[in-house]
């Protein structure tokens, strides 16, 4: 495939240890609502914790076996963050870990549906960045997607719904965490959201997804630091590179494979909607009444 990749080099892991380990101060920093609402989301956060609605979050002998050969960074991550829970019509209902927000056990039997977004950057050009998973990921790794694919937090600055400002607020700090991309470099009124989808995807016969996943797009150029804990490599494609892209993952050729999730935007909205990018139009594009239904 004649693709032509912006392959970047990638921090060693010494240095992303100790630039990823500041990016709570730096979040606090460059995004002031989050600082007002810092204390608050403390008081939130622990108030909330024994909520009936969280399940526990304590693995059992039986998964700390199964789980011992996890990536400590994922680990903790898996077990740190609180996704949160909704209905299908968006209406939060509570919270739980990642751990089992993504075990599929769970998913079948508690039908938990949490909240997410994906973010699709694309530059002045109007190519699109995309990243492929790293090896360590816990669910869909190596597989390549969009620009950036996480989960807005049980946090007050994420669960904020005017605006849609609580998904923003979580894209740049994850764009950050996952692609270095400096807070300046995205500001938070230039996310556009143009829709959500509820889909569901099992990743391998114990992980897997079910997310109502909001869609944001954003046209900026930006510096790329990307975090090998994350990232294990990036490029952006242009619509013809993105099509070779396709057909390879359909053919299975090179190991190519991509995210459901993102085989679901580009088989239903991205390629009318990389229009509107060229055009300037994406707002007219917006629509966030609908929540479409991909199972």
């Amino acid at each position: 495939m004649s693709v032509t990749r912006s392959f970047l080099s990638i921090a060693a892991v010494s240095t992303t240890s100790t630039r990823f380990a500041s990016s709570s101060s730096l979040y606090l920093r460059r995004n002031p609502l989050s600082l007002t609402l810092s204390f608050s989301s403390l008081k939130l956060f622990f108030s909330t914790r024994s909520s009936s609605m969280a399940p526990s979050t304590t693995p059992s002998v039986t998964e700390e076996a199964s789980d011992a050969g996890m990536d400590a960074v994922q680990r903790r991550l898996m077990f740190e963050d609180e996704c949160i829970l909704v209905d299908e019509e968006d209406r939060v209902i509570g919270h739980d870990s990642k751990y089992n927000c993504h075990l599929m056990e769970i998913i079948e039997s508690k039908n938990l549906l949490h909240r997410a977004f994906s973010v699709f950057l694309f530059n002045s050009k109007h190519e699109l960045l995309l990243q492929q998973r790293s090896a360590t990921k816990v669910t869909f790794p190596k597989v390549w997607t969009n620009t950036c694919c996480s989960h807005p937090l049980y946090r007050e600055s994420e669960l904020i719904e005017e605006d849609f400002l609580g998904v923003r607020n979580a894209a740049q700090r994850k764009l950050f965490d996952e692609l270095g991309i400096p807070f300046e470099d995205l500001p938070i009124n230039e996310f556009i959201p143009l829709g959500r989808m509820l889909y569901k995807a099992p990743s391998d016969g114990k992980w897997g997804e079910h997310e109502l996943d909001y869609l944001l797009f954003i046209v900026r150029d930006v510096a790329l630091h990307p975090n090998p804990d994350e990232v294990a490599d990036v490029m952006y494609v242009n619509r013809e590179q993105l099509k070779e892209l396709l057909r390879k993952a359909d053919a299975g050729e090179e190991g190519v494979k991509l995210s459901p999730w993102f085989r679901l935007v580009v088989d239903n909205f991205l390629l009318q909607w990389w229009n509107h990018v060229e055009l300037g139009t994406l707002q007219e594009a917006a629509d966030m009444t609908t929540i479409h239904k991909l199972i």
